[in-house]
């Protein structure tokens, strides 16, 4: 493979990460929205803002999925979404 090649090989696999990474970020910003408003209604009616099993479940579902990256792929999802405490 020519320096060339290999360049032009890099650079397009990196323009999909940049691509994919626009995705993710678009994602997390959609679920950081969507959980605010679950956490709201929560309090709104007089339960915690956040739910303990709910967060279990994610962190499981993420590691299933993904493996023990997945669990701390998950903790930072949701940390990102729980917003500030009130």
């Amino acid at each position: 493979m020519t320096d060339s090649t290999l360049t032009t090989k890099v650079d397009s696999g990196r323009q999909v990460i940049d691509s994919i990474d626009g995705t993710i970020i678009r994602l997390v910003r959609e679920r950081q929205q969507a959980a605010a408003g679950v956490q709201q209604a929560r309090v709104d009616a007089g339960e915690p803002r956040l739910h303990n099993a709910r967060e279990i479940s994610v962190l499981k579902r993420y590691s299933g999925e993904l493996g023990k990256p997945g669990t701390a792929l998950a903790s930072a999802i949701l940390t990102s979404c729980r917003g500030p405490r009130a």
